[in-house]
């Protein structure tokens, strides 16, 4: 552990004297919203909550004097900075932060060199960058590399270090979207206006729909100067070989443990609690995960665009504060072999946007409309939407890390079915075959046995873990969401498809159908065939699921390629999400990003048998027959990476890059996981398992936290 970060870790051991006051003290000082915003808005003349709608962004004169107000909170608080943030393609997994931002100064200077500060209305709204470096898919080319940053408004403006963040769309001159967040946008605006309008023709009138979602976010932390003696986890976020530890979490006992105060992670985890309290980020939840050194932490619900915004600031803020504790953070889905990875679970509902009411929680629409019909055919249209287009909440997952995550008792397997638990499915069933019984969910006592404590009532059905979408009561939790990814992509596929669903039945209704009809014909199709509510990482049942023709799609790979299906260009391109042309550059994005993955875990094996295990075995003595095992493996990586290099097709290229690593990676790190086995342990110059994995065990219980 550094020497310095031990100095920090004790000012927040030592009695908790931070307190509750000092804890959420300036809690959403840093973000320019609500009463924070309104105090500088009103001095230039500008009613309260005239940024809760973007009509302010049309007026120039309205845009110079929230200009204004967002340059004195500002300067009021040492910012000399600001820069439009945005999200650009290809990230998840490479970039620090997963975002794009140039800064630029507040002030001018005058001929005489005065500085003049300077923030005008024209500057906040939007901006224009060279981006022809981003990834692009095609979309551009240096020759036209104009690229156009514009202010989002549904997202709020904060302020970190000297610098205000204004989070932004990107786009190219030619008004493609070059960054994850505009489609995302597109899918809200997408599902606001079929939902509103299909609950017009059912009957109750809102002003707008709009998606909340909550992220859960797992990472690992570990000790910083292992993490150094580390090539594989310094440039690709995971471990490429490295022999299982004695002990790895066969007992769990890092689940839901105490956070252990002789340890620099819960000061860590503190500091990144407090620090995303003052950018009004309410982290709600931290505990320790199943895997030994990883943690969780989770925030309340809020809206999808704001919660992307936000997750991804906790992730960079989770890198940074670790390095400050001496400690490394990985957020990658599979950092480690043999144990769970990390995932970050997507909990994902509808709600209206003047009253907030949910319309996946059956109580609240039903009482706030006065109909019963609205929720059952809600809920028929979102299984239909999940049914049809499985395939694209497949490929949305497909990340790098998933493809050693995915189905192996640590995440649900690529098997796109729903749980919706035997209550709500015996409702749904009933609804569809004429039935007029009222959704109830039953309860059960569950008696403690002890005399002192009452019977616990509890819901009649547990909660299945094994599903990848689950229907949560009020919600539905994509769970196979890896921990590494911007959530945009996920959050617009869902967003999409569910407006598809929805524009389709306000189609069928107003063509003379009844709602219940349409409902139960959906769900006919489609509820016995991609609800299910058993055991999803059981084999017999996933082949029974397969069999029945729910959306499989093992192939990460392969799953990303269905972004180019023309039933999937004529989806995104029918509601105005993304064209054909954007939909073929994301597909291309995405297997780039893939093929480079590799091509940095293939060099740093590479590398690191060069540098380490050779010199490693020599130093052992351990005998030819090793050396040359370990050369035949360089070999072997080379050539492979060889073939890639020369393939110009890039699906074959990706295919190519996705055996390289599955496969022959796969089988070589066995070999030399057991050399790592035999080979004495001041032999061995690479950090173990042991030496990366067990804070509680290997951390200095003498160490000084004192002031």
């Amino acid at each position: 552990m550094y020497t310095a970060s031990k100095h920090l870790v004790g000012k927040v051991f030592r009695g908790g004297r931070r307190g509750i006051s000092g804890l959420l003290e300036g809690y959403g000082d840093m973000v320019f919203k609500g009463a924070v915003a309104d105090a500088y808005l009103t001095k230039q003349g500008l009613p309260p909550g005239i940024l809760n709608t973007s009509a302010w962004m049309t007026e120039p004169e309205t845009a110079d004097k929230v200009a204004a107000g967002v340059l004195e909170w500002a300067t009021e608080n040492d910012a000399t900075n600001f820069t439009h943030i945005f999200q650009p393609l290809g990230a998840s997994g490479v970039r620090h932060g997963l975002a794009g931002q140039v800064h630029n100064a507040f002030f001018k200077f005058d001929a005489s060199g005065k500085p003049i500060w300077d923030l005008n209305g024209k500057d906040l709204l939007k901006g224009e960058t060279d981006g022809s470096s981003y990834p692009n898919g095609g979309l551009r080319a240096t020759h036209r590399a104009g690229g156009y940053v514009a202010l989002d408004a549904t997202s709020p403006i904060y302020l970190r270090g000297d610098t205000i963040f204004i989070p932004s769309c990107f786009v190219s001159y030619y008004g493609h979207a070059l960054d994850e967040k505009t489609p995302l946008l597109r899918s809200v605006d997408a599902l606001n206006a079929n939902g509103t309008k299909l609950l017009k023709l059912l009957g109750y009138e809102v002003s707008g729909i709009q998606t909340n979602i909550g992220l859960e976010q797992e990472f690992f932390l570990i000790p910083r100067d292992e993490y150094m003696r580390r090539l594989d986890l310094q440039l690709s976020g995971r471990t490429v070989i490295g022999a299982d530890a004695p002990r790895g979490q066969e007992m769990c006992d890092h689940y839901m443990a105490p956070l252990s105060f002789s340890t620099p992670a819960l000061a860590c985890i503190q500091e990144i609690q407090q620090q995303c309290y003052r950018l009004g980020i309410p982290l709600r939840t931290r505990h320790r995960e199943v895997a030994p050194n990883q943690f969780e932490v989770a925030p309340l619900f809020g809206t999808a665009t704001t919660q992307i915004d936000q997750n991804i600031v906790v992730m960079q803020i989770i890198e940074e504060v670790a390095a400050q504790y001496g400690l490394a953070a990985l957020l990658q889905e599979k950092p480690f072999n043999n144990i769970n990875g990390s995932g970050k679970h997507n909990n994902w509902s509808i709600g209206t946007k003047d009253t907030g009411v949910n319309l996946l929680n059956v109580k609240q629409i039903e009482q706030a409309s006065g109909s019963s019909e609205i929720f059952p055919v809600v809920m028929a249209a979102i299984i239909s939407a999940v049914d049809e287009h499985g395939d694209l909440m497949r490929m949305a997952i497909a990340s790098p890390g998933n493809d050693f995550r995915l189905g192996a008792c640590e995440a649900p397997p690529a098997i796109i079915s729903t749980y919706l638990g035997e209550d709500m499915t015996t409702f749904l069933t009933g609804y569809m075959n004429g039935s007029d019984e009222p959704y109830s969910p039953s309860t059960k006592l569950l008696d403690m046995g002890v005399s002192s404590m009452p019977p616990l009532e509890v819901p009649a059905e547990d909660r299945n873990r094994t599903s990848p979408f689950p229907y949560g009561g009020h919600r539905f939790e994509f769970r196979a969401v890896g921990s590494a990814q911007n959530v945009s992509l996920v959050n617009t596929v869902l967003n999409s498809i569910t407006a598809d669903a929805f524009a389709r039945v306000s189609d069928a209704i107003e063509a003379g159908a009844k709602p219940r009809d349409v409902a139960a014909e959906l769900l006919k199709k489609s509820l016995p065939k991609v609800v299910f509510n058993g055991d999803n990482y059981d084999e017999a049942n996933q082949q029974m699921l397969t069999e029945k023709g729910v959306w499989r799609i093992d192939s990460g790979v392969e799953s990303i390629c269905r972004y180019t299906d023309p039933k999937n260009t004529e989806l995104f391109s029918k509601i105005g999400v993304l064209t054909a042309e954007e939909c073929a550059a994301r597909q291309t994005i995405m297997l780039d990003h893939y093929v480079g993955t590799v091509e940095i875990e293939a060099k740093c094996f590479i590398d690191m048998l060069n540098q380490h295990v050779i010199p490693s075995v020599k130093s052992a003595e351990l005998g030819a027959t090793y050396l040359t095992q370990c050369a035949d493996a360089v070999n072997t990586v080379s050539a492979a990476l060889t073939a890639i290099h020369h393939e110009t097709d890039e699906v074959t290229k990706a295919n190519l890059a996705r055996t390289l690593r599955l496969e022959t990676m796969v089988d070589l790190r066995g070999t030399i996981d057991k050399i790592e086995a035999i080979c004495p342990a001041d032999c061995w110059t690479l950090a173990t398992y042991s030496e990366l994995l067990f804070l509680d065990q290997t951390s200095n219980p003498g160490a000084n936290y004192d002031d």
